[in-house]
């Protein structure tokens, strides 16, 4: 693989498979793979967040999307593990809900958007989320207000992000812990909803014919490395703190969205 965000063509399988013995890229798109599988088993969220950081630096950005709604659904399949026993479906109900009509309009988007958009736009949001975090803007509160209907729309927003982008899981997150309550809780609501939202919108990209052929291949080289990151964060849900992790992975957010925006704006 080589480092071709910038070709106005997406190279088919056989240039791929040529180039695979580029150690440095393959390398970074491997380590995307684990620490985003990492973070999900972990803190049941972040597949998306951590691997566009690696991926989009490394991979034609129309790729990226489509790999991070897979390695989302494998990731979350393992992570749900964590949390299987506090499952509230009455709760996520009206998350679902908007999420699966934001869905489609997400893979919509996706079809129109250019590469370089798509940088931009994902790397402000892994900025605009890292500053939203380190600010400490979660610890504000708003109870239960919007009730049912405020939480159909955040969901309608993530399932957006899920299909454009393999994003759905931050709104619902950010949302839930400005409901507050235990953060078990909130991710018995937000997990559930990504691994189904994300699935939707893996089957649209199929549908619409952005999963191609070079997309699995990456996939299947990844997909293992995110399996284990997944099951490696589960062991590490119990007994380490969840706040200190969080920072570390917000920082590196932060650093790849920064660079992200910084190489977009820098090639307009």
């Amino acid at each position: 693989m080589r480092h071709c965000a910038a070709r106005a063509s997406v190279p088919n399988v056989p240039a791929m498979m040529e180039s695979v013995p580029d150690v440095v890229t393959l390398a970074v798109v491997l380590l995307g793979a684990l620490v985003a599988g990492f973070t999900t088993g972990f803190a049941g969220f972040g597949t998306g967040l951590v691997s566009a950081g690696f991926w989009f630096h490394a991979l034609p950005a129309p790729y990226v999307p489509p790999l991070v709604a897979l390695a989302s659904v494998a990731g979350q399949v393992v992570g749900l593990m964590a949390v299987r026993h506090a499952f509230a479906w009455r709760r996520a109900a009206p998350f679902l809900a908007g999420g699966l009509i934001g869905v489609p309009i997400g893979v919509a988007i996706l079809a129109l958007a250019t590469p370089g958009l798509l940088r931009l736009s994902v790397g402000a949001f892994l900025v605009a989320y890292a500053v939203f975090q380190l600010a400490g803007l979660a610890k504000l509160n708003v109870g239960t207000w919007g009730g049912r209907p405020a939480d159909g729309t955040i969901g309608l927003g993530g399932g957006i992000l899920g299909g454009f982008a393999g994003l759905s899981g931050v709104l619902p997150l950010v949302w839930l812990q400005l409901r507050g309550g235990p953060s078990v809780q909130q991710r018995a609501v937000y997990q559930p909803f990504n691994l189904i939202v994300l699935t939707l919108a893996s089957l649209g990209m199929v549908a619409s014919g952005q999963i191609t052929s070079a997309v699995w291949l990456i996939a299947a080289l990844c997909l293992p490395f995110t399996l284990l990151g997944a099951w490696l964060g589960t062991k590490a849900y119990i007994g380490v703190s969840e706040a200190t992790f969080r920072k570390a992975v917000t920082v590196l957010l932060l650093i790849s969205g920064a660079i992200l925006v910084i190489q977009t704006i820098g090639a307009a």
